[in-house]
């Protein structure tokens, strides 16, 4: 008997499972097709179960309180009610779910799978988090990021913030030496104290080194050099750079990531980007800037820098200009290179940060052509080839003892469309006419507009900005105009395109190193006569050439131009004049519109059908169908079920639709 019992309890234990899966297959379609919303199965077989056991608990007390009496006479019509208590029971379901998709829709929870893998990265996180956590707050810093209280000691705050992106390892202080180039986002007292951030770390030891160079060559290393120095030339939090020989002869390069740099970036970059969301739920300020987009941008700024071939690449695209204009970039061997070694020609020049002496020793007609010959490079990779160093102070700089330049680390390049290099163009033309008019107009130009702007007060400012870093041409002008011209437009609300940025912020860092090649420099003279090779004459006389020239382009539409503004006149003297106007011609606006008809109509109907269904179920009189229940009351739950589900597809269209 009690295996028989046993055998009946497991039946029904797998009919309930096989009618939940039954349920489960039929909610998951039904809000795909019927409700637009695309639940998960997981969800929608818990959501099923939970259904099954409320609405099998609220019949069977139906059934024992005498509630509901089913005899054998009204056995077809207690099945119809049943029928319709599991409608019910479905539309409690699909309620449910909309309800879930609202607050959480799928997609947006870890899969079930990674509550019981990862463990091992999940653990590692935190710590890293809370080592984060912990200098910040070592360092003071919690209660500014958070806000609780103003900034008064900016330059205390600005101490502190350097030193915990130091205490914080190589991802943070990357961070920093981005942000000290940022005058758009940071206040001058931070760029300064940032500036002084560095990378430089103890090397790593050299069995680990050749490892990890012979992993990525695929061989030992004694088959590709003739010999390498086991003391590094440079050590980075990055990488680290060894001289060698290769078999054949040539002295090269060797750049190699450091081990294990990816597998720490990518933690870094983790919990960078959940304090950047931690930060702009919190804070006005991080909202205002768009933290989150920030380090999202230096992310993957980052993770191309971690790979050495898009600096190969960078490198190859820099080449032809620099090299027509008589700057060296070292030659690449790419056979031995890739995503973590680069092995590179080795330029025997000296960096302008350790050149002093070698300076000296040049006449002053050779030190002004090495700093022509720098700018002019400088000026053609930002004005002609639209790919731009960024990165050019003292020490990526080399020199020659006959006065020629080269240049170095390709890691970190800019880039610029062609309308923004011709409006770049422009603004260098306009500082050097001291037209403050025009340079504006270059600034609205190139820059996001703010939505209130004082344009007189901006052209004064930018007119006495011109006057006091231009000199006028042959007393000394200075390239600081762009660093102050950002600062200005941010003061005014502009937003601040990051590669403009970087142009403007690369052409005011160049001046460091310019002064030192040549003190004397009139730097403002000397672009004006670099970009002439690039973008032509910027003198006036060449400007309007080169409006003559667009000025042949447009000669077939004026010859038509009289003709059609006399039709134009005539047929509004006449009153022919109309104006065609397609309304919802674009594709967007069509399907917002009707999204809106379809929540409309969606929301009557059901409004209606709920209505109705009340209206049939509270005064009964219909034909008895069971105990407590007749025709009337059973069609008005249907309709009732009806109407709940058209308005549950109208919270599925709003709630749930592509934004």
């Amino acid at each position: 008997m009690n295996v028989l019992a046993g055998i009946e309890s497991l039946a029904s234990g797998i009919g309930a499972l096989v009618f939940s899966l039954l349920q489960a297959w039929l909610l998951v379609h039904a809000a795909r097709r019927v409700l637009g919303v695309p639940v998960g199965w997981l969800r929608s077989f818990c959501v099923s179960l939970l259904t099954i056991g409320i609405f099998s608990g609220v019949i069977g007390w139906a059934l024992e309180s005498g509630t509901m009496v089913i005899t054998e006479a009204s056995a077809g019509a207690g099945l119809l009610v049943l029928l319709v208590l599991a409608l019910w029971g479905f539309a409690f379901s699909a309620a449910v779910l909309v309800g879930l998709e609202v607050l959480w829709p799928t997609g947006s929870l870890p899969p079930l799978r990674s509550a019981f893998l990862g463990w091992g990265r999940r653990f590692a996180t935190a710590r890293r988090y809370a080592q984060i956590t912990a200098i910040l707050t070592r360092n003071g810093l919690t209660s500014q990021l958070r806000g609780l209280r103003g900034d008064d000691r900016p330059a205390v705050t600005a101490h502190s913030l350097r030193l915990a992106l130091e205490q914080s390892g190589v991802t943070f202080v990357k961070l920093g030496q981005m942000l000290s180039t940022r005058a758009d986002l940071l206040p001058p007292v931070y760029l300064e104290e940032l500036s002084h951030l560095t990378n430089r770390v103890a090397p790593q030891p050299w069995p680990v080194f050749a490892q990890a160079v012979e992993a990525e060559l695929g061989r030992p290393l004694g088959e590709v050099f003739a010999d390498i120095d086991p003391e590094p030339l440079a050590s980075a939090s990055l990488a680290q750079v060894h001289i060698a020989t290769l078999t054949t002869g040539e002295p090269v390069v060797v750049k190699a990531q450091r081990a294990g740099a990816d597998a720490q970036v990518d933690l870094d970059l983790d919990i960078l980007r959940r304090l950047a969301r931690r930060l702009e739920r919190g804070t006005p300020w991080a909202r205002q800037l768009g933290v989150s987009g920030l380090v999202e941008g230096f992310a993957a700024s980052l993770n191309e820098e971690l790979d050495y071939r898009a600096e190969l690449d960078n490198m190859e695209a820099l080449r032809p200009s620099a090299q027509a204009r008589g700057v060296r970039i070292p030659l690449v061997y790419e056979a031995l290179s890739g995503r973590h070694v680069i092995v590179m020609e080795r330029l025997t020049g000296t960096p302008i940060a350790q050149a002093d002496a070698l300076i000296g020793e040049l006449d002053a007609e050779a030190r002004s052509a090495s700093a022509q010959q720098l700018l002019g490079a400088v000026l053609g990779q930002l004005l002609g080839d639209g790919i731009f160093h960024s990165d050019l102070h003292a020490g990526n700089v080399l020199i020659w003892p006959d006065g020629s330049v080269g240049l170095l680390d390709f890691g970190s390049v800019g880039r610029l469309d062609a309308p923004s290099r011709q409006t770049l163009a422009l603004m260098l033309w306009s500082i050097d006419a001291d037209d403050p008019v025009l340079a504006t107009d270059c600034v609205l130009e190139l820059l996001d507009r703010p939505g209130t702007l004082d344009e007189r007060a901006l052209q004064r400012e930018i007119g006495l900005l011109i006057t006091r870093y231009r000199g006028g041409i042959g007393r000394g002008g200075s390239l600081k105009v762009f660093g102050e011209l950002l600062s200005l437009v941010m003061r005014y609300g502009f937003g601040v395109p990051p590669q403009i940025a970087a142009a403007l912020r690369s052409l005011g860092a160049l001046e460091g190193t310019l002064k030192r090649l040549d003190p004397g420099l009139d730097l403002v003279e000397a672009a004006r006569s670099a970009a002439k090779d690039v973008t032509g004459d910027l003198s006036p006389e060449g400007v309007a050439a080169q409006a003559q020239r667009r000025l042949v382009r447009v000669l077939p539409v004026l010859e038509h131009l009289p003709r059609r503004v006399d039709k134009l006149t005539e047929d509004l003297a006449e009153g022919r004049f109309t104006v065609r106007v397609s309304l919802f011609n674009d594709r967007d606006d069509r399907r917002f519109v009707t999204s809106l008809v379809q929540q409309l109509v969606l929301a009557l109907l059901a409004g209606a059908a709920v209505l109705g269904g009340i209206l049939l179920v509270t005064p009964g009189g219909g034909l008895p169908l069971i105990a407590g229940i007749d025709t009337f009351s059973l069609l008005g739950f249907l309709l009732a079920f009806a109407g709940v589900i058209l308005a549950l597809r109208a919270v599925a269209l709003i709630f749930t639709r592509p934004r």
